[in-house]
């Protein structure tokens, strides 16, 4: 990842700039000597990469001679895009790459996530998500509290008024891997149960039957916007990775679709859901309501 990693505002920006600048016949040397400053600024004002100021986008509409509207649009995103994230009142010491992983997430009109090994972040409880950030050993001890509280805001992705389009892959291993213990999967389990139900989501399992399946490489997110080219989103324990061109994006479209003939649907997702959480962990339920 680059120091400058882009938010979804900043790509919507760059996307309209270039645009702009192509419709007028210019290039960035011509706006750069007319706006008195060096064309690598301007380079990087098209690409999205770093807050830019109110007035420089402005000077570079007058240059191209945009006004109206569309001059209007472009200089609302430019104060968006200079706006604290939520995710800045819920940790400020999160990784930039999470910062702008989340968004990501936050701008997306459809995700489609596959996870392989741990139940997808912003399904997770906070027990759940507490287990799995204390035994990450890039995770400073005192940080995990404040990235717990930032995985749990960000459920609020569900509750607007028009929340984008979640479509959820879960591998069998995923549920069955006994992450913080009886207690913690048994309400983990059942809060999958809870969000399935939800109109925006749709949660399916890969069975672990069905054997090698499209997803074996590792987990990742797919995330589609209304104004910029989708992304997909994938990390490791020490590098993310934003994938943008229109190879990689067909390839993991095609990856999703392949998930999408493999998984059980979504009745029959909840019942194995159901099923495991009697099956591997009934008796913490039943001693918990005694």
């Amino acid at each position: 990842m680059t120091e400058h990693e882009p938010t979804v505002r900043g790509r919507e920006l760059g996307e309209g700039l270039r645009a702009v600048l192509a419709k007028a016949g210019l290039n960035g040397k011509d706006v750069a000597r007319q706006m008195d400053c060096g064309p690598s600024d301007v380079s990087k004002m098209l690409s999205g990469r770093r807050t830019v100021k109110e007035t420089d986008v402005a000077r570079f509409l007058g240059v191209c001679r945009v006004y109206g509207e569309e001059a209007e649009r472009l200089l609302e995103l430019c104060r968006e895009a200079n706006k604290r994230g939520w995710y800045q009142q819920h940790g400020s010491r999160l990784p930039k790459q999470l910062r702008t992983y989340i968004d990501h997430e936050d701008k997306a009109t459809s995700v489609a996530d596959f996870a392989a090994t741990l139940v997808p972040g912003s399904l997770q409880t906070g027990d759940y998500a507490r287990a799995v950030l204390s035994r990450i050993a890039s995770v400073p001890t005192d940080e995990v509290e404040e990235r717990v509280a930032a995985r749990l805001a960000r459920s609020a992705i569900f509750s607007r008024p028009r929340p984008a389009r979640f479509a959820y892959f879960v591998h069998e291993f995923a549920l069955r891997l006994p992450v913080g213990g009886a207690t913690v999967m048994s309400d983990q389990l059942h809060q999958l149960l809870r969000m399935s139900v939800r109109p925006c989501i749709s949660l399916r399992v890969v069975p672990a039957t069905f054997g090698a399946h499209a997803g074996v490489a590792g987990s990742f997110t797919y995330m589609e916007f209304s104004q910029i080219n989708p992304v997909v989103y994938m990390e490791s324990e020490t590098a993310t990775l934003f994938l943008e061109e229109r190879e990689e994006i067909s390839a993991y479209r095609q990856i999703i679709a392949s998930l999408a003939e493999t998984a059980l649907d979504e009745a029959q997702s909840r019942d194995l859901i159901g099923e495991l959480a009697i099956e591997l962990y009934g008796e913490v339920r039943d001693v918990a309501h005694e």
